[in-house]
Parts: structure tokens; C-alpha cells; sequence
């Protein structure tokens, strides 16, 4: 390679480097600091190396190789890497798996010795290290390695991983460590190797081999210089003594580099040779930078601990050392030894955190695609329908399919299909089920008989309305519960959490993957099922397990369409069998699927409230009209005592039904009384059967009154439901 070619890009200017030169010892051979300054080890334990290469952030110089056309850019002094502008397209990360009985990291004479051991004895060895292009950069559980190599990423699971990291070098803590110009031992010897002019170099501890240097004795105090070290002062025999240099080598000690190791407590994970060794810590720090990566200073330690935090791992989050790039390398020696010089207890080293190494998210999420919405089985059956498709409560749903009115009229006149699977399903089983239910809910789950189900709101402490869904009893100690598409999540984490504080016996299983749901409703709804072997169906509010063409289905008779409506909910891998199966045998009785669309026009006639849509984070049931769905009577439940307690008070807030001439507004329109705002519109729909537009909205301003203004026009308030207010076609 000509000298000419030899050449990379450092800040946008061209830098020369010598044939294996890593980027670090080029940056040093042109007189400059890989970074801004401090201690280099140029073994990657420290962030004090780290740049922007390529357009990735934090990558150690120290290890990359230096080759034409490499992009680098230094980190500022000060705050986060600047945004890369002309980042490229990131390459397609490959992943290979394989299996290993015993895995060991690192090639030293420790880890070379454990896989002879295991050798002789046997065993099949995988044998990784860094500089032989596998680097070991997280231990998770199985136990697994993520390993990055050249060619990609290697997940290996091993039956048993032994940790054969060696030791790092210890950094100064005091004044002007933040300088250029200070080198570890081993870092000094790679310098010298690659040829590098140190200047006027001293030592701090033993001499490094080979290393023209100056050895001191003494304690060292603090660096003098101005960007780059110009003198050292140490401290002997209680005098301070300044030595002009232009670099100091350090040679404080070591300590275990055994973060691989700390991900894995309860793995079969042993540590073999110096990560092993216990070295002792260094003298506690008194003043200067503690945690190079982050900027913390003794005196942010003096700060966290008169607040309070007195362990490390409290130390460790308030102050943010050891949370920067070498994941407390640097800092964890010096921040141990300050708290063991405060409490007399040296503590032990806190858990490390997958990765040790800085790597991209691509290079993380290599071979696995998620989509952050999650698709029924029967995404592509909508496609195949023309379907709409949009974002609803972390699943892809139709909107439409092309004709909402039609779709509408369908449910109105006919038969439709919808797709509920992403409703939340669980199973609520065990000796305490009945007691659990009782003090999770509003209502009286006792008086729920077997077969039957019940509409019921999940409050939270506050007595605020958090979830809705149906409570069906299957047996005694059985019951299935629904939750809305976007809070089954949280209503799973919901009850957990109370099953862990009531101490019951209960078991709860999350059904809402595992099985999928359709909604057969309209008028035809009853014909259509009969077709395909329900003889008898369940009346409104019962629930069955039956056989629906040739597969178990679970039919829960209710209704949010207004409509006479079965919940069909089936085995997923089946779905798409039961949606064309109903499609066909409905082809003579006009059905069609509907989408969101129609479902909230429909809803929305029937006064039905979408939790999330025409809730708020403090909606209560009194501030729904439904205190209904609230049994007062009952010992106590979640949010009992906050209700009881509002119950006299006044409340300036309603959630009412509104009716208009002409068109809808728009959802979220002001509604108005006498010129003043007093409200919005949370749904509203211009209905064709009716005649007139519809609307659920909050009145935020007592007195309420009958008639107010929405979009500059007249609407009256009026009791929902606005179609069927007796219910009859739902029961029918």
C-alpha cells in the first residue's frame, strides 16, 4: 500500500497510518488524542478512546483497525455524539447458531489452559477471544453468548461458559486526568512497539519493559498541563515534588475484568485466572473525575451520599458512574473503595447488563423482525377482502372495507363479520377465583351462575375507570374474562400484581395469542350459525362450548353492535378456516365483513363507551352514567372506598349522549352553552337509520343543559341508547 493510499478520514481531514496500525495508534502517531483526553489503556477497557466510525457512535479506535476510507469523527468534550448526516443504508447482519458443551473466553494463558484442561478430560471446547475475531459481548440465559465476529453475530448456547477475560489496568483519579498524554503500562508497550515517540516519559509505579521511561516514587497527587500533561506532582515522604514530562505511564494496578461474568449469578458461568484474582482496590479518591465516560467527580459521589444513597447500587443511579460505555472498567475500582472508606464494608461489584461492548441495534436485532403491531390470523384474509388496514390499540385492524356503510347495513339488516381476536381473553381458575374476582370488580361476580356473563368495569384505587370487558363463568372455580384490544396488557399486569398482594389461590392464564375471535352479528346472525351445526344457540348473556365447523368454539352471546351478536372464540391455527367457512354458507344472506369503521357507528348508536376513546385517565362510573355496574352493597373492592368516599360530593363532569340535525362534527369538536366552551365531542356519526347525527361528549360545567352548540349548530342532549333503547334486537 502506498503511503498515499494509507490513509482515513479523522474530523473530514485525511490522516496517514501505518500498516497495522489500529485507528487509536494513528490518531496518537500524528501527536493527537483518539478523543479529547485521559488515560488511554488501548486494550478497550475504558471510553477514552471511543469516536463515531462509519457513523456509529462509542466505537473503541483501540480495536478497529485502521484502513483507507474509514469515516472517523471524535466525540465532542462535552454532551453526545453530533447526529450523523450521510449514515448508509446498515448492511444485512447475518446469524449463526450453534451449540457448544464448554465455551471459553478468552485465549490467554489462563483461558488456554482451562480448554487443554477440558480437553483432556473429554470435553468439546469452543474456544473465543477478541482479537481472533470473536468477541464475547453478552451472557444471557440458557446460558446463550452473543458473540460479534466479522462475518456477523454467533449465538452459541453452551452447557457451561468459563470466563478467562484477564485484568485491567487501573486509572488515576485526581486532578487533570482528564489530560492527553497519560498511558497505561500495557498501553505504553503497544505505543513504543508501533513505533511512537512518548517524549519525555515517567512512570508511576514499576517501569514498564522495554519503555524508556523515568520511574517516581511516591503518591501521586494531580497532572499539570494545558490540554496535553506537561508535569506530574506526586507526594513523598510529605513533600510534593513537580516533574516536568510529556507523558506519564501508569502503573497503579489491576482489576478483575470479569463483566461477563457479573450477567450470569445463576448460570453455569465460572471466572478462571486474573478475572479471578482479588486484587486489592486502589486508595479512595478524594477529588477529580471518578467516571471518565460520564463526567462524575468525587464530589458528585460526596453529593449522592449525604442524600442518602449509601449502597452502590443506589451510588451507582443516582451519581451515573458506571453506567457509561466501559460499564464502570474505569470507575467501579475507585467508586468501591470510596464507599469501603465510608461504611468500612467494601461492597461487592454490582450486576453488569448486557452488552459489555457497545453494539448497533442492528447487530442486536439481527435476524428477528418484529412488527411493533401485532396481526390477527386473519391479516391476511382482510387483504384478501380489500380490506383498509389500520393501527388500533397495538394491532393492525381493518378500518374498512372499502364501503363502511355497507358494511353497516350488513350488521343493520343482515349478517357481518368482525374480527375481535385482539380482544384480551384469560382464564381466571383456582379455590380463591370467586374471592379474587370479588375484589378486583365492581359488581357482584358471586351471583354470576354458570353459563352466564356479565358487562363489568375494571376500576383503579381511585375508583376511575381503567378497562371494560365480560366476566363468563365456566364452572364454580372457572371463568373466562374479555379486556379491551388496547388495555389487555395492562389488565394482565393489573391483576397479577393483586394476586401477588392478596396472597389467594389463583391461577390466571393469557389466552389473547392462543385463541382467536370472530363476531357474528345481525339479524341473520342466528341462521348463519345454524348452518354450521349451532342448533342451539346461547340466549343474551350465556355462553356455550360447542363444535362450529368441525372445531371447538367457545360462543358468548352479547352485543356491541346492537345487533344479536356471537362471540365465536376458536384455535388460531383454525381462524381462517371458520372465516371462509362462514363467509360461503352466508353468501345467500347477504353477509359481508365490517371493519372499525362501521363497529364504532354502530356502537356509538348504542351509547356504548370505548374505553380510552370516550373515557379520561379520572372518568368515573357515575361520570359515565353507569353506576349501575357499581354494587355499593358489596364488602369491599378496588376503588370502593374512593367512591364511597366522592359519592356526596359534587360533580361538574358528564359524559352525555348529544343528537343533531344534518351532519356530524367532527370528533373532538368544542360543545359550547350560551357562547361559553363547556365540553368536547368524543364520538359522533351521522346515522343513516335514524336519521340524524349522534354523539357522545363531556360536559365539564354545571349546571348542564339540555341544549347546547357543537360546530355552530343546535344539538339537544339526549339518554342513549339512540337505537333499540329497549334492547330487543340484541336479544332477539
Amino acid at each position: 500500500m502506498s503511503a498515499e493510499a494509507a490513509r482515513f478520514l479523522l474530523d473530514g481531514r485525511r490522516l496517514p497510518y501505518e500498516p497495522g496500525d489500529t485507528v487509536a495508534i494513528a490518531i496518537l502517531r500524528s501527536g493527537e488524542h483518539p478523543r479529547t483526553g485521559g488515560t488511554l489503556c488501548l486494550a478497550g477497557d475504558c471510553g477514552n478512546c471511543v469516536a463515531e466510525v462509519d457513523g456509529i457512535a462509542y466505537v473503541r479506535t483501540c480495536q478497529t483497525p485502521a484502513r483507507p476510507d474509514l469515516d472517523v469523527r471524535r466525540h465532542p468534550a462535552d454532551g453526545a455524539p453530533a447526529w450523523y448526516d450521510a449514515t448508509p443504508d446498515p448492511p444485512e447482519i447475518e446469524v449463526r447458531r450453534e451449540e457448544a458443551d464448554l465455551a471459553v473466553i478468552g485465549a490467554g494463558r489462563s483461558g488456554t489452559a482451562a480448554a487443554a484442561e477440558a480437553k483432556r478430560a473429554g470435553r468439546q471446547v469452543t474456544l473465543l477471544d477478541a482479537a481472533q475475531g470473536a468477541e464475547v459481548v453478552a451472557v444471557y440465559a440458557g446460558p446463550t453468548l452473543i458473540v460479534r465476529a466479522p462475518e456477523g453475530m454467533l449465538h452459541i448456547r453452551a452447557s457451561e461458559i468459563v470466563v478467562a477475560t484477564g485484568a485491567a489496568e487501573i486509572h488515576p483519579v485526581c486532578p487533570g486526568s482528564g489530560l492527553a498524554g497519560l498511558l497505561t503500562a500495557r498501553a505504553a508497550q503497544k505505543a513504543h512497539a508501533a513505533g511512537l515517540n512518548l517524549g519525555s516519559a515517567v512512570s508511576i509505579g514499576p517501569a514498564p519493559e522495554e519503555v524508556p521511561c523515568t520511574a517516581l516514587a511516591g503518591e501521586l497527587v494531580r497532572f499539570q498541563g494545558e490540554g496535553r500533561v506537561s508535569a506530574v506532582v506526586i507526594r513523598q515522604d510529605g513533600e510534593e515534588r513537580t516533574t516536568s514530562c510529556d507523558t506519564v505511564i501508569l502503573n497503579l494496578g489491576r482489576s478483575p475484568r470479569d463483566i461477563l461474568s457479573r450477567m450470569a449469578d445463576d448460570l453455569p458461568v465460572s471466572v478462571v485466572g486474573s478475572a479471578a484474582e482479588p486484587f486489592p482496590l486502589p486508595p479512595a479518591p478524594t477529588e477529580g473525575i471518578v467516571c471518565p465516560c460520564i463526567g462524575t467527580g468525587v464530589d458528585d459521589l460526596e453529593g449522592v451520599w449525604k442524600r442518602g444513597f449509601n449502597e452502590l447500587e443506589l451510588v451507582k443511579r443516582a451519581s451515573l458512574s458506571g453506567t457509561g460505555t466501559c460499564q464502570g472498567s474505569a470507575c467501579l475500582p475507585h467508586v468501591r473503595a470510596w464507599i469501603a472508606a465510608r461504611s468500612g464494608k467494601i461492597p461487592e461489584p454490582f450486576t453488569a447488563r448486557p452488552a459489555s461492548r457497545q453494539i448497533t441495534l442492528g447487530e442486536a436485532g439481527a435476524d428477528v423482525y418484529l412488527d411493533a403491531f401485532r396481526r390477527t390470523p386473519l391479516h391476511d384474509e382482510h387483504l384478501a377482502e380489500g380490506a383498509q388496514m389500520d393501527r388500533f390499540g397495538g394491532w393492525w385492524r381493518p378500518w374498512n372495507y372499502g364501503d363502511h356503510l355497507a358494511e353497516y347495513q350488513a350488521v343493520r339488516e343482515a349478517v357481518s363479520l368482525g374480527d375481535v381476536s385482539t380482544l384480551g381473553k384469560f382464564v381466571v381458575a383456582g379455590a380463591d377465583a370467586v374471592e379474587f374476582l370479588q375484589r378486583l370488580y365492581p359488581t357482584d361476580v358471586s351471583t354470576i351462575r354458570v353459563g352466564r356473563s356479565r358487562y363489568a368495569l375494571l376500576l383503579n384505587e381511585r375508583g376511575h375507570v381503567i378497562d371494560d370487558g365480560m366476566i363468563c363463568r365456566e364452572a364454580d372455580d372457572r371463568f373466562v374474562l374479555t379486556f379491551t384490544t388496547g388495555g389487555a396488557g395492562n389488565a394482565e399486569m393489573w391483576m397479577r400484581d393483586w394476586m401477588e398482594t392478596w396472597g389467594l389461590s389463583v391461577l390466571l392464564l393469557d389466552r389473547t395469542m392462543s385463541l382467536a375471535a370472530i363476531n357474528v352479528t345481525g339479524p341473520r346472525a342466528a341462521e348463519l350459525l345454524g348452518r354450521v351445526g349451532l342448533i342451539d344457540p346461547p340466549r343474551f348473556l350465556q355462553h356455550v362450548h360447542s363444535e362450529l365447523a368441525g372445531m371447538p368454539v367457545h360462543v358468548m352471546r352479547l352485543s356491541f353492535t346492537g345487533e344479536a351478536s356471537f362471540e365465536l372464540h376458536h384455535p388460531v391455527d383454525r381462524s381462517a378456516e371458520l372465516w371462509r367457512t362462514l363467509l360461503a354458507e352466508g353468501a345467500d344472506l347477504g353477509i359481508r365483513p365490517h371493519g372499525l369503521q362501521a363497529l364504532f357507528a354502530l356502537r356509538l348508536e348504542k351509547g356504548h363507551v370505548i374505553i380510552g376513546m370516550d373515557t379520561e385517565m379520572d372518568t368515573t362510573p357515575r361520570r359515565l352514567g353507569m353506576d349501575w355496574a357499581v354494587n355499593m352493597e358489596k364488602a369491599d373492592f378496588i376503588g370502593r372506598e374512593a367512591l364511597a368516599r366522592t359519592a356526596a360530593l359534587p360533580d361538574r363532569r358528564r359524559l352525555v349522549g348529544l343528537t343533531m340535525d344534518g351532519a356530524a362534527p367532527t370528533e373532538g369538536s368544542p360543545i359550547a352553552s350560551k357562547g361559553t366552551v363547556i365540553g368536547h365531542v368524543t364520538s359522533s356519526f351521522t346515522s343513516p337509520t335514524l336519521g340524524h347525527a349522534v354523539m357522545l361528549g363531556w360536559l365539564k360545567r354545571s349546571p348542564f343543559p339540555n341544549e347546547v352548540e357543537v360546530d355552530g349548530r343546535r344539538a339537544s342532549v339526549a339518554e342513549p341508547p339512540f337505537y333499540d333503547p329497549e334492547g330487543l334486537r340484541a336479544r332477539a
